[in-house]
């Protein structure tokens, strides 16, 4: 992977990865359209450390009330009953779906999900449904009103998000507002609870990287950089366009992008494992792109 790849890919990453538009599958399309190899899935993974740290540093007072209320509740009682303190089980509860699938589903991960037929109708389905709840859902809950029964539902959810195309981001705040959930609440809980499983699979990928993966560890530090930079400027912006917006302009983004992806597959001018890589097969080739 050049460095120019590098960085257009860890752009990518950045602007997609808390918008609810999928940047997993922004990432494969990406690819795709230019011509390049799939980047895949170990260079998607371990970029996202670099969005998840763009998390750590933004919510860094939200995580230090949860982490340190939640230790010293171990040991306290009375402070079990706390909001952080429940927050702390709630993540870790929540985080157990998506760890289990991941393991369970790795190969699936890596090859047949990334096809771009799957891609498109995943934007497509999903999308609709972010647009159907968030115009119909009554939100009225505060994270305050987060219990079990919920977190392991937001929980199921972000499990989703290991189809490429789904969204990590939109496929919890999805699960959050069909809940009751405000706009604001289930997207700073799904900020929260991705960021576990996604350090988790970031550090697991990591022996993947290098060897006869397309992406190299130079490639995949600038772009794990590039994604921090750009993730932390986009988590901002958002959490401000949801205070007062809708999701209805990432619905009609993702439906446009979902038909143009299954147009051009339809009319041959993209194979559907166009750019895909060839693992355990002496590396990637470059010869599957656009036509």
């Amino acid at each position: 992977m050049s460095i120019i790849e590098a960085l257009i890919l860890g752009l990518v990453q950045g602007l997609t990865e808390f918008l609810p538009i999928s940047s997993s599958g922004h990432l494969r399309v990406v690819a795709a359209f230019s011509g390049w190899p799939d980047p895949g899935a170990a260079f998607t993974a371990v970029s996202q450390i670099g969005t998840e740290l763009a998390v750590l540093i933004y919510f860094r007072k939200d995580v230090w009330n949860i982490l340190s209320t939640w230790f010293r509740s171990l040991g306290n009682r009375e402070l079990r009953r706390h909001i952080d303190a429940r927050m702390g089980w709630y993540v870790i509860i929540g985080s157990i779906p998506i760890g289990v699938a991941g393991l369970l589903f790795e190969e699936q991960i890596t090859e047949p999900f990334r096809d771009l037929r799957l891609i498109a109708l995943t934007l497509i389905v999903f999308g609709v449904l972010l647009g159907a709840v968030d115009r119909y859902s009554r939100k009225h809950r505060e994270l305050t009103d987060l219990n079990i029964r919920r977190g392991v539902i937001y929980g199921l959810f972000q499990m989703l998000a290991l189809i490429p195309g789904v969204s990590r981001s939109g496929a919890t705040v999805t699960g959050g507002m069909l809940l009751s959930f405000k706009r604001e609440a289930a997207a700073r809980y799904a900020f929260l609870l991705a960021m576990p499983a996604v350090f988790a699979s970031g550090v697991y990928k990591l022996k993947d990287i290098g060897g006869e993966q397309y992406a190299g560890v130079g490639a995949t530090i600038i772009g794990t950089v590039v994604a921090f930079v750009v993730g932390y400027a986009v988590i901002a912006w958002f959490m401000r366009f949801i205070s007062t917006n809708s999701f209805m302009p990432f619905v009609y983004y993702r439906v446009a992008l979902g038909i143009l992806i299954l147009v051009l597959v339809s009319f041959g001018v993209l194979a559907p494992e166009s750019g895909a890589s060839l693992e355990g097969t002496g590396g990637v080739t470059a010869e599957a792109s656009t036509h």
